[in-house]
């Protein structure tokens, strides 16, 4: 099975368990709130302060103003939205992969005592980080309507820019969950990397502004383009790169395959390690 693995197999799990994916994605958001006062309002609350403060702070305090080269709208709030957006995409990304390494050891009793669909894991975890994500989509548009730019018809490419993102972030999850029994410091590892990536992406600051001969190089980074295109689509009404894009769907699809066939391939290990 694990040599025949195609690339349908990535979304032939999600479909043969979506209801329980589903129910365990309900759950693992629920979960997270149980207990405090407000509840699910403070998934609303979080990115609405965080918002708030990066305006505050970015566009009173420190008056920062994009680059005239590279700015769409001479505003005192398009930095901290060119900040926002970027920082949606980083943490969404950087959630998944923290947590991918913990996954099957966050949940041994699947491994041992019962037959359960383990591929599902870092579907349930990006179910509830795109809760998440999409709720702070929410929060931006609205924040655009409040301070008067327009909502640009360009925003209809919004999921086809993220569907790649998606399948990327399962193929890196995929592995990192199947590493993650074996080598336990791997948690540690890519906690250092993200933080490397933090800086890394064009979040508090535009690709452009960068010099040519180190902005290829800055494309490397897998949240570059798409940190760039979600905002090309939302802040700045652009198309987005339909080359670029294609050529993100095909790395995309292939790391989330890699990731698949070596989760597949490694999973029979896990309860002898575990």
């Amino acid at each position: 099975m694990h040599l025949t693995t195609t690339f349908f197999d990535i979304f032939l799990s999600l479909k043969r368990h979506y209801p329980l994916i589903l129910q365990l994605v309900k759950r693992e958001v629920i979960s997270r709130y149980r207990g405090s006062f407000l509840g699910l309002l403070w998934s609303f609350i979080n990115p609405i302060l965080m918002l708030a403060i990066y305006t505050f702070v970015f566009s009173v305090v420190f008056k920062v103003r994009l680059d005239q080269a590279t700015a769409v709208y001479d505003d005192k709030f398009a930095f901290a939205l060119s900040l926002f957006a970027g920082l949606i995409i980083f943490n969404w990304f950087s959630e998944c992969l923290s947590r991918a390494p913990g996954l099957i050891l966050a949940n041994v009793n699947y491994v041992k005592k019962i037959i359960f669909p383990l591929e599902i894991l870092p579907w349930v975890t990006l179910g509830s980080t795109l809760f998440h994500a999409g709720i702070s989509f929410l929060i931006l548009l609205a924040f655009l309507l409040l301070i008067g730019y327009p909502i640009h018809w360009t925003l209809i490419f919004l999921p086809i820019i993220v569907f790649p993102f998606l399948l990327l972030i399962m193929g890196l999850s995929w592995l990192l969950a199947s590493i993650g029994v074996f080598v336990r410091d791997i948690g540690q590892f890519i906690g250092l990397i993200l933080t490397m990536l933090l800086f890394m992406s064009p979040i508090f600051y535009p690709a452009s502004a960068l010099p040519e001969s180190v902005r290829n190089y800055l494309f490397l980074n897998p949240l570059t383009f798409i940190i760039e295109q979600v905002r090309a689509v939302i802040l700045y009404g652009q198309l987005p790169d339909w080359i670029g894009l294609a050529v993100y769907y095909i790395i995309a699809l292939l790391v989330a395959w890699i990731g698949l066939i070596w989760f597949n391939k490694t999973r029979k290990g896990f309860a002898d390690v575990l």
